[in-house]
């Protein structure tokens, strides 16, 4: 299933016209990656919600549902046991404090009938989360289909993929729109999967691969292909963007979603990652390649790694 996001995103790589990879760079960086000793990161309590298994996996559909698009100005915010947080974190532990205080969102069901009023409210935050109608369009596909097909349970969807990420990730494309993270360049397909390739994962973090999480081809899955992995790769020398685009992004323009330039991109992003983790295999270390990605992830979260700015799309996807 997940070699189908691997050779549409090299496919793109091989006919790029705005963006190439400094491969010299990129083998230098995974030896560096070694030098530092840097590790997955764990999965984070603080501000994830922990409950029952039934509970977990509402919130982590939840989750990853709305994980996208947080960077339009002003930034939304969560004020989070004196922390002021934003981005994917402000969302995590929005939806962790609505899921302690509030047993409603244990009935996904009801989601299929949600308003973009109603999701503030759950949100609860500060500025207004960017794509509102979007993000409430979303859950309301979320609860028709786990309706229809679930019997409105997540787990029941989760436990369909049989132990499998990749049937997962399937299931998650066939069953909901949302999650169908495709573009088309030069008339063929390309796969991303990025949301529904992270539920995977996150379900493997959340419950410490036992359970759910204990998924047996974790190994299929590529890079989540967003907007903070390419920053830090750009920052790194590995991502190389041609004139025009690199003019645009330093100007924070809109790169339009399904352009050749956001599809090239993120295919790179995708490509880069893959080949970070042949190098790596190449030196005897083992690393699979969402683990690099969450160490590029959280690379990408300290300052020195923000002097570029990151490709400003709007999109659902990522």
């Amino acid at each position: 299933m997940m070699n189908i996001v691997l050779d549409s995103c090299q496919r793109v790589v091989l006919h790029s016209q705005h963006v190439s990879l400094d491969e010299e760079v990129l083998v230098c960086f995974a030896r560096q990656l070694i030098e530092m000793g840097l590790k997955p990161p764990r999965w984070e309590p603080r501000y994830h919600f922990s409950g029952t298994t039934e509970r977990m996996a509402h919130y982590l559909l939840l989750l990853d549902a709305l994980n996208f698009c947080f960077w339009p100005e002003p930034r939304w915010t969560v004020s989070y046991q004196g922390e002021t947080l934003n981005g994917y974190w402000a969302l995590a532990t929005s939806l962790k404090r609505a899921f302690e205080v509030d047993r409603i969102l244990d009935d996904l069901e009801q989601f299929a009938t949600m308003t973009e009023e109603k999701l503030k409210r759950i949100l609860d935050g500060t500025n207004e989360i960017p794509l509102l109608n979007e993000r409430a369009q979303i859950l309301r596909e979320l609860g028709q289909v786990l309706s229809e097909r679930f019997e409105g349970r997540a787990i029941n969807l989760f436990e369909a993929a049989d132990g499998s990420a990749a049937r997962l990730i399937q299931l998650l494309t066939e069953h909901f729109s949302s999650f169908r993270d495709e573009a088309v360049y030069d008339g063929r397909k390309v796969c991303f999967y990025k949301r529904a390739q992270i539920l995977a994962a996150d379900l493997h973090g959340a419950f410490g691969g036992e359970g759910l999480g204990r998924l047996g081809d974790l190994d299929q899955l590529t890079a989540f292909a967003d907007y903070k992995l390419p920053q830090v790769l750009r920052h790194l020398g590995i991502l190389r963007y041609d004139k025009d685009l690199n003019a645009r992004i330093d100007a924070k323009e809109l790169i339009p979603a399904g352009s050749a330039e956001e599809i090239e991109i993120r295919a790179h992003t995708v490509w880069a990652v893959e080949r970070i983790r042949q190098e790596l295999e190449r030196l005897s270390v083992s690393a699979r390649a969402f683990e690099i990605d969450w160490m590029l992830w959280n690379l990408g979260q300290k300052d020195e790694f923000r002097a570029k700015p990151y490709h400003r799309t709007l999109t659902i996807y990522y």
